[in-house]
């Protein structure tokens, strides 16, 4: 008798090697898609004749776990967040968030400063942008003034909750009313140069307690830096 072989099976030891019978080609057909069914397996100790099965009857069973496999992607993709719905929320948050600002336009060119010009004090800051740039609130508030105001020309005011005004001159179009209450960041109007204005821009003025202030470091101390072009709307959400 020869040496067994390590790689052969225990039940060829001692007795001739039986071979074992072709399985049939649908012994192996099993779908676990099929509609209030379980898993259904189909092999060759249940199925002594292939015959029995037919190809349609296949056809339908492979159609139905196709049929069940998309709806479950379908509920899967109905059910997972969009990640532009995430973002559109997150920015409608800051919006609303009461202690946000925000630049008042996207980009700009920084033309003059507060202080004195001409032996007359410059009340606000001048950032050139082209003729009918959107500008936007740089915080919350109620609009109460929208149309014509002097040398202003088209101006719009927005005064926030702490008495704090803001104001945007020489605009070519105002696109809010007054009594309208807007978020930092919702546009106001349209850049100009109404009134006393050599040419297109938004000129900015912050009055806190009444009075003229310089809107740089007033502004800088809320994370928005009117020279870098830099505002960071989300420092004082995380905080809150």
């Amino acid at each position: 008798m020869r040496q067994r072989l390590s790689s052969e099976p225990d039940r060829y030891r001692g007795r001739r090697r039986v071979p074992t019978p072709p399985r049939s080609r649908y012994a192996a057909v099993v779908t676990t898609a099929f509609v209030g069914a379980g898993v259904v397996a189909l092999g060759a100790g249940a199925m002594p004749d292939a015959k029995a099965v037919s190809p349609s009857a296949l056809a339908d069973l492979e159609n139905a776990a196709a049929t069940s496999a998309d709806r479950s992607d379908r509920t899967t993709d109905a059910q997972r967040p969009s990640r532009d719905n995430d973002r559109s929320g997150l920015a409608s948050t800051l919006a609303a968030a009461p202690d946000v600002w925000r630049l008042p336009l996207d980009d700009y060119s920084f033309t003059s400063p507060y202080g004195v010009r001409w032996n007359k004090l410059h009340a606000g800051v001048d950032l050139a942008a082209p003729e009918g740039t959107p500008y936007k609130a740089v915080h919350s508030g109620t609009v109460t003034k929208a149309g014509w105001f002097g040398g202003y020309g088209l101006c719009v005011i927005v005064q926030h909750a702490d008495g704090t005004e803001s104001i945007y001159g020489h605009s070519s179009q105002v696109m809010v009313q007054e009594g309208q209450e807007v978020k930092a960041g919702d546009q106001l109007g349209l850049v100009g140069f109404t009134g006393h204005s050599y040419g297109p821009h938004l000129h900015l003025e912050l009055h806190v307690n009444g009075k003229p202030t310089d809107p740089i470091p007033y502004l800088r101390d809320r994370k928005v830096d009117l020279q870098l072009q830099v505002d960071d709307p989300y420092s004082d959400v995380a905080a809150s």
